[in-house]
Protein backbone atom coordinates (compact mmCIF):
# COMPACT_ATOMS: atom_id res chain seq x y z
CA UNK A 1 0.00 0.00 0.00
CA UNK A 2 1.28 3.47 -0.87
CA UNK A 3 1.08 6.33 1.58
CA UNK A 4 0.36 9.94 0.74
CA UNK A 5 2.19 12.14 3.23
CA UNK A 6 0.66 15.58 3.71
CA UNK A 7 1.82 16.70 7.17
CA UNK A 8 1.06 20.37 6.50
CA UNK A 9 -2.66 19.50 6.44
CA UNK A 10 -2.77 18.28 10.06
CA UNK A 11 -3.63 21.71 11.45
CA UNK A 12 -6.46 22.03 8.94
CA UNK A 13 -7.85 18.52 9.43
CA UNK A 14 -7.77 18.72 13.24
CA UNK A 15 -8.96 22.33 13.38
CA UNK A 16 -5.82 23.30 15.27
CA UNK A 17 -4.61 26.90 15.11
CA UNK A 18 -1.60 27.62 12.92
CA UNK A 19 0.15 29.15 15.93
CA UNK A 20 0.74 27.22 19.14
CA UNK A 21 0.49 30.44 21.16
CA UNK A 22 -2.75 30.82 23.10
CA UNK A 23 -4.83 33.81 22.07
CA UNK A 24 -7.07 36.06 24.11
CA UNK A 25 -10.29 36.99 22.39
CA UNK A 26 -11.34 36.14 18.86
CA UNK A 27 -8.77 34.66 16.47
CA UNK A 28 -6.87 37.10 14.28
CA UNK A 29 -7.80 37.41 10.62
CA UNK A 30 -5.45 35.42 8.41
CA UNK A 31 -5.85 37.91 5.55
CA UNK A 32 -5.24 40.95 7.75
CA UNK A 33 -2.10 39.37 9.21
CA UNK A 34 -0.78 38.31 5.80
CA UNK A 35 -1.63 41.67 4.27
CA UNK A 36 0.16 43.51 7.07
CA UNK A 37 3.27 41.39 6.61
CA UNK A 38 3.05 39.63 9.96
CA UNK A 39 2.09 36.12 8.83
CA UNK A 40 2.24 33.74 5.87
CA UNK A 41 4.84 35.85 4.06
CA UNK A 42 6.25 32.82 2.27
CA UNK A 43 2.84 32.44 0.61
CA UNK A 44 2.30 36.08 -0.46
CA UNK A 45 2.95 36.37 -4.18
CA UNK A 46 2.13 40.04 -4.77
CA UNK A 47 1.20 43.01 -2.61
CA UNK A 48 -0.45 46.11 -4.02
CA UNK A 49 -1.79 49.35 -2.64
CA UNK A 50 -5.24 47.94 -1.80
CA UNK A 51 -4.98 44.15 -2.13
CA UNK A 52 -2.64 41.17 -2.35
CA UNK A 53 -2.30 37.67 -3.80
CA UNK A 54 -1.59 34.69 -1.53
CA UNK A 55 -1.32 30.94 -2.02
CA UNK A 56 -3.92 28.85 -0.22
CA UNK A 57 -2.13 26.92 2.54
CA UNK A 58 -4.68 24.09 2.12
CA UNK A 59 -5.01 23.99 -1.68
CA UNK A 60 -7.60 22.12 -3.67
CA UNK A 61 -5.07 21.83 -6.52
CA UNK A 62 -1.52 23.00 -7.10
CA UNK A 63 -1.55 26.72 -7.81
CA UNK A 64 -4.72 27.38 -5.76
CA UNK A 65 -4.41 31.01 -4.75
CA UNK A 66 -6.53 33.85 -3.42
CA UNK A 67 -6.79 37.58 -4.00
CA UNK A 68 -7.94 39.67 -1.02
CA UNK A 69 -8.20 43.33 -0.10
CA UNK A 70 -5.71 44.55 2.49
CA UNK A 71 -8.49 46.18 4.47
CA UNK A 72 -10.70 43.95 6.61
CA UNK A 73 -13.91 44.03 4.54
CA UNK A 74 -16.59 41.34 4.44
CA UNK A 75 -18.38 41.97 1.16
CA UNK A 76 -18.09 43.44 -2.29
CA UNK A 77 -20.79 45.93 -1.34
CA UNK A 78 -18.64 47.42 1.43
CA UNK A 79 -15.39 47.51 -0.56
CA UNK A 80 -14.21 50.75 -2.14
CA UNK A 81 -13.96 51.24 -5.89
CA UNK A 82 -10.16 51.22 -5.60
CA UNK A 83 -10.17 47.93 -3.68
CA UNK A 84 -12.53 46.30 -6.16
CA UNK A 85 -10.50 47.50 -9.15
CA UNK A 86 -7.21 46.20 -7.75
CA UNK A 87 -8.73 42.89 -6.62
CA UNK A 88 -10.06 42.36 -10.14
CA UNK A 89 -6.77 43.42 -11.77
CA UNK A 90 -4.87 40.98 -9.53
CA UNK A 91 -7.45 38.28 -10.32
CA UNK A 92 -6.72 38.84 -14.02
CA UNK A 93 -2.96 38.71 -13.33
CA UNK A 94 -3.49 35.48 -11.38
CA UNK A 95 -5.28 33.96 -14.36
CA UNK A 96 -2.35 34.94 -16.59
CA UNK A 97 0.26 33.64 -14.11
CA UNK A 98 -1.51 30.32 -13.54
CA UNK A 99 -1.97 29.81 -17.27
CA UNK A 100 1.69 30.55 -17.96
CA UNK A 101 3.06 28.46 -15.08
CA UNK A 102 0.72 25.45 -15.17
CA UNK A 103 -1.13 25.46 -18.51
CA UNK A 104 -4.40 24.36 -16.89
CA UNK A 105 -7.35 23.38 -19.06
CA UNK A 106 -9.56 25.71 -17.01
CA UNK A 107 -9.60 27.81 -13.85
CA UNK A 108 -12.34 28.02 -11.24
CA UNK A 109 -12.73 31.62 -10.03
CA UNK A 110 -15.05 32.19 -7.11
CA UNK A 111 -16.03 34.27 -4.10
CA UNK A 112 -17.87 32.69 -1.17
CA UNK A 113 -19.75 35.36 0.77
CA UNK A 114 -21.06 34.00 4.08
CA UNK A 115 -20.67 30.62 5.76
CA UNK A 116 -23.69 29.02 3.99
CA UNK A 117 -21.99 29.90 0.69
CA UNK A 118 -18.84 28.06 1.76
CA UNK A 119 -16.73 30.89 3.18
CA UNK A 120 -14.16 29.61 5.66
CA UNK A 121 -13.27 33.18 6.63
CA UNK A 122 -16.58 35.02 6.55
CA UNK A 123 -15.60 38.57 7.45
CA UNK A 124 -12.78 39.19 4.94
CA UNK A 125 -13.81 38.53 1.35
CA UNK A 126 -11.36 36.92 -1.04
CA UNK A 127 -11.36 35.52 -4.55
CA UNK A 128 -10.25 31.90 -5.08
CA UNK A 129 -8.53 30.80 -8.29
CA UNK A 130 -8.14 27.04 -8.68
CA UNK A 131 -6.41 25.64 -11.78
CA UNK A 132 -8.20 22.63 -13.25
CA UNK A 133 -7.16 19.94 -15.72
CA UNK A 134 -9.20 17.43 -17.67
CA UNK A 135 -9.50 14.37 -15.48
CA UNK A 136 -8.37 16.03 -12.23
CA UNK A 137 -11.58 15.04 -10.46
CA UNK A 138 -10.02 11.67 -9.72
CA UNK A 139 -11.37 8.83 -7.67
CA UNK A 140 -8.99 9.82 -4.84
CA UNK A 141 -11.12 12.86 -3.96
CA UNK A 142 -14.43 11.09 -4.42
CA UNK A 143 -13.70 7.71 -2.85
CA UNK A 144 -10.82 8.39 -0.47
CA UNK A 145 -11.55 12.01 0.47
CA UNK A 146 -7.88 12.67 -0.34
CA UNK A 147 -6.22 15.33 -2.48
CA UNK A 148 -3.08 14.45 -4.40
CA UNK A 149 -0.82 17.50 -4.76
CA UNK A 150 2.47 16.78 -6.53
CA UNK A 151 4.12 20.12 -5.71
CA UNK A 152 4.99 21.66 -2.33
CA UNK A 153 3.79 25.21 -1.60
CA UNK A 154 7.33 26.61 -1.57
CA UNK A 155 7.88 25.34 -5.11
CA UNK A 156 4.55 26.79 -6.20
CA UNK A 157 5.60 30.18 -4.80
CA UNK A 158 8.98 30.00 -6.59
CA UNK A 159 7.19 29.22 -9.84
CA UNK A 160 4.57 32.01 -9.58
CA UNK A 161 6.36 34.95 -7.86
CA UNK A 162 8.56 35.88 -10.85
CA UNK A 163 5.52 35.93 -13.12
CA UNK A 164 3.59 38.21 -10.75
CA UNK A 165 6.64 40.49 -10.41
CA UNK A 166 6.85 40.77 -14.21
CA UNK A 167 3.10 41.44 -14.56
CA UNK A 168 3.10 44.14 -11.88
CA UNK A 169 5.72 46.33 -13.59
Amino acid sequence: MERLWTPWRLAYVTGAAVSSEPTAGPPACLFCEAGAGSAEQDLVLLRGRFSFVILNRFPYNNGHLMVAPLRHVASLATATDEELAEVMRFTRDAEIALTEAYAPHGINVGINLGRPAGAGIVDHFHVHLVPRWNGDTSFMSVIGNVRVLPEELGETAKRLKPIFERLSR
